[in-house]
């Protein structure tokens, strides 16, 4: 039996998420699959339209035997740092590949520019140099790699993230790319399978989405209320004395955001307000919901993966557990007294503010979800 590792957000989870288990189903039929899943808050600083006990229940409908979770204070930060994380939590769980998404599917690509970035010593003074030159991360990062291939769509990059946590924490881990069948950025089409960005656009503007999910997943989509968001956030930013202390917030930025948080009306205009070449809306929106969490710099330091949480499982995954356990060197019980679990807890609380949920109460209790086959 091959014991399959999926990193997701389900944000939501949709028909290519569907359509990649089916896939591995199909490649390796004698096999069992582990996902590994942000919360309420994903990688690119956005809040989640399911609720995390939602993520766990479709995704043991839709044939995932282990969910176990990423998180908060990892799932927002950077793609290298998400990737390392999420690895090392399925490296414990013993899974021979790491299946994912891919827009160049193209293994040995990805390969050859995870060993230039972990090998090539002058690689990083390069993509700072091209920052001091006004250029943005990304181009910064594709012209450093000095190749011909283009490599700088949002899956293969966090691709080259999952490759590289692979080389330094395990080796024998395989990683499998499937062809992204559509592009993260695409906003416009109107297939079976579009991008999950595609899909939040359509829920903003009202519009139904049942034809781009499977079962049940309409039904759990989360209404998030901008206007709290921001208010929230506002708040927190005029009444801090210190926002340098929050993980992110360098280079003086605290005062551009002291500055336009005043001007703002929204989230969305304080975001623009905020763009610079050097900052993406990606790093913005991650900083922004440090912020409003409360992650520090001095915490994020001393944090230790010294827990992996098991979200649910059906009995197949239950089975497996059991026979591994004695082999996980993580515990897998809860420790409430660790950082990891102090923010996890924080940010159920922020997100419950924010869509009138009760997701503290889910995180507070740490029961899995089963699920009989």
């Amino acid at each position: 039996m091959k014991v399959i590792g999926i990193i997701a957000e389900y944000n939501p989870f949709h028909n290519g998420h569907l359509y990649q288990i089916n896939k591995i189903k199909e490649k390796y039929p004698d096999s069992l699959i582990i996902a590994v899943i942000n919360g309420y808050f994903m990688q690119r600083g956005e809040l989640s339209v399911l609720s995390k006990e939602d993520k766990v229940k479709i995704a043991l409908d839709n044939n995932i035997d282990i969910v176990l979770e990423l998180p908060f204070v990892y799932g927002t930060q950077s793609g290298d740092i998400f990737g390392y994380q999420a690895v090392k939590i399925l490296n414990e769980l013993k899974v021979d590949i790491l299946c994912f998404g891919s827009e160049s599917n193209d293994i040995a690509l990805l390969n050859k520019v995870a060993d230039i970035q972990l090998n090539d010593k002058d690689y990083e003074d390069r993509v700072k140099a091209y920052l001091d030159e006004g250029i943005n991360y990304p181009t910064a990062m594709a012209k450093a790699l000095n190749i011909e291939e283009d490599i700088n769509k949002p899956n293969d990059l966090l691709a080259i993230s999952y490759i590289k946590a692979i080389k330094k924490i395990n080796n024998k881990i395989k990683p499998v790319s499937i062809l992204r069948t559509n592009d993260y950025h695409d906003v416009s089409s109107d297939e079976t399978i579009i991008s999950a960005q595609n899909i939040r656009e359509r829920i903003d503007k009202g519009e139904r989405i049942d034809k781009y999910v499977p079962n049940g997943v309409v039904d759990s989509i989360v209404k998030i209320s901008k206007q709290d968001l921001f208010d929230l956030l506002k708040f927190k930013i005029l009444t801090d004395k210190d926002l340098s202390l929050y993980l992110d917030v360098d280079e003086g930025i605290e005062y551009r955001i002291i500055k336009f948080i005043k001007i703002s009306n929204t989230y969305d205009d304080l975001i623009i307000n905020l763009k610079t070449k050097r900052y993406t809306y990606n790093k913005l929106n991650r900083m922004l919901m440090h912020i409003l969490v409360g992650l520090t710099k001095k915490d994020n330091s001393e944090l230790e993966l010294d827990y992996i949480k098991i979200l649910g499982f059906n009995n197949k995954g239950q089975e497996y557990i059991k026979r591994i356990r004695k082999d996980i060197s993580i515990d897998t019980r809860v420790n409430k007294d660790s950082l990891v679990y102090k923010y996890e807890l924080l940010a159920a609380y922020v997100y419950d503010k924010i869509t009138n949920n009760n997701c503290y109460q889910y995180d507070y209790k740490n029961i899995p979800t089963k699920k009989d086959l």
